[in-house]
């Protein structure tokens, strides 16, 4: 099998987790922070990601654990296979002193996706500013 490399993205939030929670299982606030969906928070729903940027990604809740984790297959195919992707994205929250400690995994990227390595680690920094900003204001 392939060895594989996983994106981590770790943040302090100043927010509970049920608030935080809301905008990573609902919709129309995923859309605001990450991109255009049809979520369900159902096990085995599968859903896409529309991305702004042209692309689909193909998706199924694998797992939820309501305010505590949520994992999701996120698979792009494309027909070369240096950008066709097939990972598993894993949100956890945890409560801390502040709020809550929000920990993002995204595994699954190939040795010679580089390109797309980078863009994750990128992108969830972006993301993450986008999702702390929507629960602020969800308030």
């Amino acid at each position: 099998m392939t060895e594989t490399r996983s994106v981590v993205v770790e943040r302090e939030m100043p927010h509970p987790p049920e608030k935080i929670w809301r905008a990573l299982t609902q919709p129309h606030l995923i859309a605001e922070w990450l991109m255009k969906n049809d979520f369900a928070p159902i096990v085995g729903h599968r859903f896409k990601l529309n991305g702004d940027w042209g692309g689909v990604l193909d998706c199924e809740v694998l797992t939820i654990e309501p305010n505590r984790s949520l994992s999701y297959s996120w698979n792009f195919e494309h027909e070369d296979a240096a950008y066709a992707l097939r990972s598993v994205v894993t949100f956890t929250l945890t409560p801390s002193p502040g709020g809550s400690h929000l920990r993002v995994e995204q595994v699954g990227f190939r040795p010679e996706q580089r390109q797309a390595f980078g863009g994750a680690r990128a992108g969830w920094q972006q993301f993450l500013a986008k999702l702390d900003e929507v629960v602020a204001r969800e308030g």
